[in-house]
């Protein structure tokens, strides 16, 4: 991933950049939310982090605000179970209470990697560790893939200054545990 391509492109895109991350600023990070940046967007904060345009200022957000993204996908599927009957099979017979419910769905999400945000509802998986994670685009169970990796995402997302019509993923898209199952559309519901 050429860094300072990207960070020109979204520079010219509107997009404020203040100095990287250091590498004790990382480690905060990932020591306060649990987490683990995956190597291709740590070296991106590092070299510059953004901080409009909907991207998370891992600097100066507050706490609470980074928890909400954090809780967002879980949150999105509770909406879904208690508003719209969403029950995956593999989480066996759905119990009569919902906060029941909503504790068999924590549960799913705290085994699955965590999904950390980039910006506005789009994050990637902190597992595998490695670069090349995929990007998903996350609204309640309406999860979609929204780059192959970071370098794709960042071109969809800005797709008019990387010359880009077509903003669907381009490149083999690693699969990820749990998330996938949703981008590909592969969950078996239960009602």
């Amino acid at each position: 991933m050429d860094l300072e391509h990207y960070k020109d492109v979204l520079s010219r895109a509107g997009v404020t950049f203040e100095q990287g991350l250091s590498s004790q600023e990382i480690q905060r990070i990932e020591e306060e939310y649990a987490f683990r940046f995956p190597p291709d967007l740590k070296a991106f904060l590092k070299f510059a982090l953004p901080i409009s345009h909907g991207f998370v200022n891992w600097r100066t957000d507050d706490e609470d605000s980074i928890v909400k993204s954090l809780l967002w996908p879980y949150i999105g599927i509770c909406f879904d179970i208690a508003h719209n009957s969403f029950w995956l099979k593999e989480w066996g017979e759905r119990p009569a209470s919902v906060e029941d419910a909503y504790a068999i769905a924590r549960k799913a999400v705290d085994d699955a990697p965590t999904l950390i945000p980039i910006n506005f509802h789009r994050y990637i998986p902190d597992r595998p560790r490695k670069s090349g994670n995929p990007v998903f685009s996350v609204f309640q169970t309406d999860i979609i893939y929204y780059g192959a990796n970071l370098g794709d995402h960042i071109e969809n997302e800005f797709s008019f200054h990387f010359g880009r019509s077509d903003t669907n993923p381009t490149g083999e898209i690693r699969e990820i545990e749990f998330w996938s199952q949703f981008a590909e559309n592969r969950m078996e519901h239960s009602l």
